[in-house]
């Protein structure tokens, strides 16, 4: 057991290195260790890394070069680790540039961080990294202490192979985590105060979970998972459940049912499209198409019809055209997302859009991104004005950080709002009028 010894971590990316930098600091906790308030007085440093972006790669290239720097001029004996999507995509080529890198650890090596921290507590070097094949596996608990609210991952990976990303190639082939594991998981965070949990997987709604041979136990799909989810929640003191990232080729009827039948699911969906165009959909290799994504969204807002969306779009794809530019202009048009993540293609070596020809210039792709955000902003502001007036039930997640005599909560339809009140009512739910809006934040004049 070691004796005050410190961590510190730098985490990038989703929402899934979140919760998996969650279940490695637990793992410190259980061993004796405390997190550091920075990374001066730490033994041991981990950065946990994104690579779905070129941008990502290069912020984490530039941390990296910072803590081997700090090693070599100030001789500094501290650990470095550098974990997740860079990790696997990189390996060992990440200690070739950075020799003063302790661990690559991928992925799917999780099981090699108790190795690493008692090395670190020892002095000596762990000895796993060439002679242990790793295969993912979940975590017991991804909470984080004194949150109110908690991401479940529910299973890894993805299948679908989307030719501008690189998910698949970092992250392996999806797997589903077993259900009675994830009830384990919302009992405990339940238990632990969480009010609101989000269920994660780079592809959510494609979970699909069938006992081994010889195993006892049902078949469950997302939407039998949903169901099962929402009965142990309300066993709890948790009152929302949210979900990501899910794909609307796999969006299926008897998902929307479940969340329709059941209001402890969040009236709010990111539902990512990408695009407007059915040309760049089919090179993007998507599995859906305009139509399809429209006639989902007619679904969903038929069986919940006080339903917010959110969406990904990615312009500038090879061989994108102005025509199919304003196809995705239109389509944002008549969907209204209440927000977008927008971004313009970046090819990331290994991927199959990598060796697309048709390449589009970088101005022209910065410009094709500002009119989409240009809409986006309209829309967002619209939608957002339309709401004031409107009574809410809202999660207090803490105080604001412009005003320390406000609170920050969160509508369910994913909407923040800054309201006077008293710290003793973080973590728990109230009610309150959307009174005005400041940017994207509503006001609110109290709180019941």
């Amino acid at each position: 057991m070691a004796h005050n010894k410190k961590y510190f971590f730098e985490t990038y990316g989703c929402q899934m290195n979140s919760a998996e930098s969650a279940a490695l600091a637990l793992v410190c906790k259980e061993r004796g260790w405390t997190e550091a308030l920075d990374a001066d007085g730490a033994d041991l440093v981990l950065i946990n890394t994104c690579s779905v972006r070129l941008t990502a790669e290069k912020r984490t290239f530039g941390r990296i070069a910072h803590y081997a720097g700090i090693k070599k001029k100030h001789k500094k004996n501290f650990t470095l680790v550098i974990a997740g999507c860079m990790a696997q995509r990189l390996g060992g080529k990440l200690k070739e540039k950075f020799p003063q890198v302790d661990y690559v650890m991928g992925t799917g090596a999780r099981s090699q961080f108790p190795f690493i921290l008692e090395a670190s507590e020892n002095g000596t070097a762990a000895l796993f990294e060439k002679t242990e094949k790793t295969v993912f596996s979940f975590s017991g608990s991804h909470l984080e202490e004194g949150q109110f609210r908690s991401f479940i991952p529910i299973m890894h990976g993805c299948n679908n192979f989307c030719s501008y990303c690189i998910v698949p190639y970092v992250r392996g082939r999806e797997i589903s985590r077993d259900p009675e594991n994830i009830m384990q998981e919302i009992r405990l965070v339940g238990e632990r105060g969480v009010r609101e949990i989000t269920l994660l997987g780079q592809n959510v709604n494609n979970y699909f979970w069938e006992p081994a041979a010889g195993k006892t136990g049902d078949t469950a799909d997302f939407s039998v998972l949903l169901k099962k989810i929402a009965l142990e929640a309300e066993k709890t003191a948790i009152g929302r459940i949210r979900f990501l990232s899910a794909n609307p080729a796999n969006f299926s009827s008897k998902t929307v049912e479940a969340l329709a039948s059941n209001k402890i699911f969040c009236r709010h969906i990111h539902l990512p499209v990408q695009h407007g165009s059915n040309n760049v959909l089919k090179a993007m290799n998507r599995g859906y198409t305009v139509e399809r994504f429209l006639g989902l969204v007619q679904e969903i807002r038929r069986a919940m019809p006080e339903i917010t969306l959110s969406t990904d779009i990615l312009v500038g794809f090879p061989g994108e055209t102005e025509d199919d530019v304003s196809k995705t202009l239109n389509l944002m048009e008549e969907i209204k997302f209440l927000y977008s993540y927008m971004y313009h293609f970046n090819p990331r070596e290994g991927t199959k859009a990598f060796d697309l020809p048709d390449r589009i210039d970088e101005e022209l792709k910065k410009e094709r991104l500002s009119r989409v955000i240009a809409l986006q902003k309209k829309h967002t502001s619209e939608l957002l004005k339309s709401r004031i007036g409107s009574t809410e039930i809202v999660l207090v997640e803490g105080i604001s950080r412009k005003n320390a005599d406000e609170l920050i909560t969160r509508t369910e339809k994913d909407e923040m709002v800054a309201v006077p009140g008293p710290k003793s009512m973080i973590g728990s739910f109230g009610k309150l009028t959307l009174s005005a809006l400041k940017g994207n934040t509503f006001r609110a004049k109290e709180i019941l």
